[in-house]
């Protein structure tokens, strides 16, 4: 039973520091741009590489 002496300081100290950091992503407006962000998954900016072109060999001669 006196375990939980221990641990209701310790959860609150965790809650609070979790509100904290919250609210200071919110202040560096992180979640200004929610759709960019989810945009960018599907956009393919970089060229495949594991394909080569055609006319091209892939040995060393």
């Amino acid at each position: 039973m006196s375990i939980i002496y221990i641990l209701i300081p310790i959860a609150m100290l965790f809650v609070s520091i979790a509100v904290v950091i919250f609210f200071g992503a919110i202040k560096s407006d992180q979640y200004n741009d929610l759709d960019r962000e989810g945009m960018n998954i599907l956009l393919d900016d970089e060229p495949d590489v594991s394909v080569p072109k055609k006319g091209t060999s892939t040995h060393d001669e």
